[in-house]
């Protein structure tokens, strides 16, 4: 009976040690992601364009307002910070499971640029805005409108609560659209969801939901045989 009860106390810290770390991972608010790109892309940079070869990458944010956001992105081991760029919330009606990259697609042969980012399950994500000058080639070559900004992100930044971090937060952002008209980014409307063009790869928590299943029926196994036991 003594074994047994050990047996169960192990099957149940377990089962409670695997719940908490899905838990602590799905609420990880700075959305921390690695991604792995078949292609070289393209992300803002304060003097022009950032483009980055295929490899893999860390995305996360440098913190967690609701409507301004700063997103850094880094080499897998996070030793190197390739960029920092601005980005305000963007919403798609339906959530999936899996890390969601847009693209807004150039001349063919040219490296993609990144527009939108959405972690796995959420309906709110991260809309980059590129430089105005940028911006304005990318709406026209897209034929979408691109948010745009005039604030320069060369400084180098550490938290969200230094003067540079704050400062490139609050800049004005408008919407650069294909015709050359700039108007304020809040009238541009999505009417459908945008184009999954290409998913870059990301971890699977599958294998940590499934021990925790497999644990769980374990437990109730073993309640089984205990109370029968007892009886």
């Amino acid at each position: 009976m003594k074994f047994l009860r050990t047996i169960l106390t192990a099957l149940f810290l377990s089962f409670v040690l695997c719940t908490l770390s899905v838990a602590t991972k799905a609420d990880n608010w700075d959305k921390k992601t690695t991604l792995t790109f078949d292609n070289s892309f393209e992300v803002p940079g304060s003097d022009g364009p950032i483009v980055l070869p295929a490899g893999t990458y860390v995305f996360k944010l440098l913190d967690s307002r609701s409507d301004r956001a700063i997103v850094q992105i880094f080499d897998k081991d996070q030793a190197h910070l390739y960029a920092t760029v601005l980005a305000i919330t963007d919403f798609r009606r339906n959530a999936t499971g899996k890390t969601v990259i847009t693209f807004a697609e150039g001349p063919e042969g040219a490296p993609v640029a990144i527009k939108t980012w959405f972690y796995p399950g959420e309906n709110y994500g991260r809309e980059f805005v590129y430089p105005k000058a940028r911006a304005v080639e990318l709406a026209k070559s897209t034929n979408e409108p691109v948010l745009s900004t005039e604030a320069n992100n060369s400084a180098p930044i550490n938290n969200a609560q230094e003067p540079a971090a704050q400062a490139f937060e609050n800049a004005p952002v408008r919407a650069e659209k294909p015709s050359g008209e700039e108007v304020e980014s809040g009238e541009i409307i999505i009417a459908q969801e945008p184009a999954q063009n290409t998913l870059p790869k990301t971890a699977s928590e599958m294998p940590l939901a499934a021990l925790g299943g497999m644990l769980l029926i374990g437990l109730g196994l073993g309640l089984r045989l205990l109370s029968r036991k007892a009886a």
